[in-house]
């Protein structure tokens, strides 16, 4: 809301008096709306009702529905209860949709860090002006090294001047190991998972 005095469609403010002047009818048969479940209004501390400009909006569809279209309280009852199941699900669509965009732009930025990566590891340059695809803060790299790699402390010298090792035997378990330099020996990256 931009105005702090501007109130939401669900703020129960209207006393049965009120929302029966405002829905067209009369209290009682708010009343009885009530007791069989189509409108239920909030209640105060004293148990008077209040209700809402949506109930309000709710009690004015019932009375279109039973004047104008016939439909008995019980029909109507169904039609509101399959409008908000309607309405609770377009919400969680809502909330999906955006989701399923969050993810596909987490692995655009992923298949993009994975490309840098192997494309450095193919040319085994370390160029400090070379600058990796920037990744958010809510994505995990994890790097992974054989056993054998990590039994052998890291050297100082650079990656190119590194001999080649073979690779770990078939029955060694890897060990992750976070935040490791790119191009490191033993490490698997996205390009040599193909």
């Amino acid at each position: 809301m931009s105005n702090p005095y501007e109130l939401s469609d669900d703020v129960p403010v209207y006393v049965i008096s009120v929302a029966a002047h405002l829905s067209g009818m009369h209290p009682q048969t708010l009343r009885g709306y009530e007791r069989v479940g189509l409108v239920m209004p909030r209640r105060t501390a004293g148990g008077g009702r209040r209700y809402s400009m949506r109930d309000i909006l709710t009690l004015r569809e019932i009375q279109r529905l039973s004047q104008e279209e016939r439909i008995n309280l019980e029909g109507i009852k169904r039609i509101l209860d399959l409008e908000r199941e309607l309405e609770q699900t377009r919400l969680m669509a809502a909330g999906l949709h955006a989701e399923i965009s969050q993810l596909r732009n987490e692995l655009e930025s992923t298949r993009a860090v994975a490309a840098r990566l192997a494309e450095l590891r193919r040319s085994r340059t370390v160029d400090p002006a070379a600058a990796l695809v920037p990744v958010r803060p809510s994505t995990r790299v994890t790097f992974w090294h054989a056993a054998a790699a990590q039994a052998t402390p890291p050297q100082a010298t650079p990656p190119q001047a590194t001999p080649p090792q073979a690779p770990a035997a078939a029955g060694e378990a890897g060990q992750p190991q976070a935040d490791a330099p790119p191009g490191g020996p033993g490490q698997a990256t996205a390009g040599d998972r193909r």
